[in-house]
């Protein structure tokens, strides 16, 4: 106790580690023993989003795609995006773009139909949404060689 009288420092010192201890058993209180822990949804099971407008519509039918893609793939959502980055790094399986490409087509033209059948698009939009993901060029979007800002104009 005379050490701690003497030098501020210390003081200081052991109030950080103090500060640090009763943080940590709070957190660990709190369940941060489980953080990161979480389960990768099922694709081929529907999900429920959140949200409204239009940003929250067009984020709804791609990521609803996704899963369609990823279920006709065999794998998750988020192991099929991961498979698509150029970068590497990821323990991912990489599938043949082909592959891909029939599975996205596939998945988002599910979504569009699941959307109107919600009635998130309108019926008129329909056929200008399936000739758009039947003439995308997907392959090119894929490799990055375009951007999806040039496909708007």
């Amino acid at each position: 106790m005379n050490a701690l009288r003497r030098s501020p420092a210390v003081a200081v010192l052991v109030a950080l580690l103090l500060a640090s201890a009763i943080l940590l058993a709070v957190e660990f209180g709190l369940g941060a023993a489980s953080y990161g822990s979480g389960t990768v949804a099922d694709p081929c099971r529907p999900r429920t989003f959140a949200g409204g407008g239009i940003d929250a519509l067009v984020q709804r039918v791609v990521l609803d795609g996704l899963d369609g893609a990823a279920c006709k793939l065999g794998t998750s959502r988020e192991e099929l995006v991961l498979s698509l980055s150029k970068a590497g790094g990821y323990p991912t399986r990489r599938f043949d773009r082909h592959m891909v490409e029939v599975a996205l087509r596939a998945g988002m033209l599910a979504a569009v139909t699941r959307a109107e059948q919600r009635g998130d698009i309108p019926v008129f939009l329909d056929p200008l949404l399936r000739r758009a993901i039947r003439s995308a060029p997907l392959d090119k979007l894929l490799r990055g060689a375009i951007s999806i800002p040039s496909l708007i104009g």
